[in-house]
């Protein structure tokens, strides 16, 4: 296996287990908005913004992804060679926010889902459910830059 491929497992990494956390994530505050929404259809719009929160980490991911492939020419035309230990330093300058992605967007997920229902029983409540969701992204933003940092600094 060539230090580019490795790089590029690197890249994929990022993408999908950050992606797949964000498909839980916002799949399961989905399945809480759909619930309060067949019972309150005025709340949606806030319900959406709750819903779709966990989604950023898989836009983490892609932009890791995508620094990557810029980095070793896979994107732009100057793809070249790089040796075994450069395609290592990739994929594991990609695991923070593979890691991070996938865990902090699956519970975000939860955080957001247990928010939608605040909101259904008291919409007032949103903001709340909104900063208690939001800060669950902390710890993907944080993995975000730590693998940008990495990337760079290969």
């Amino acid at each position: 296996m060539s230090g580019q491929t490795i790089a590029i497992l690197g890249a994929a990494f990022a993408a999908a287990l950050a992606g797949v956390g964000s498909a839980w994530g916002v799949g399961n505050a989905g399945v809480a908005a759909a619930g309060v929404t067949s019972e309150k259809p005025e709340l949606f719009g806030k319900l959406l913004i709750l819903q779709a929160l966990p989604g950023t980490q898989g836009i983490y991911g892609f932009l890791a992804a995508v620094l990557i492939m810029v980095n070793i020419g896979v994107l732009g035309g100057n793809a070249g060679t790089i040796d075994l230990a450069t395609g290592w330093s990739y994929f594991w300058a990609a695991a923070p926010i593979a890691i991070a992605g996938l865990a902090s967007a699956f519970f975000q997920g939860k955080a957001a889902a247990a928010s939608i229902h605040m909101t259904g029983k008291s919409p007032d409540a949103f903001v709340k459910g909104m900063t208690m969701t939001a800060l669950v992204e902390t710890y993907a933003i944080l993995g975000l830059l730590v693998s940008i940092l990495l990337i760079f600094g290969i």
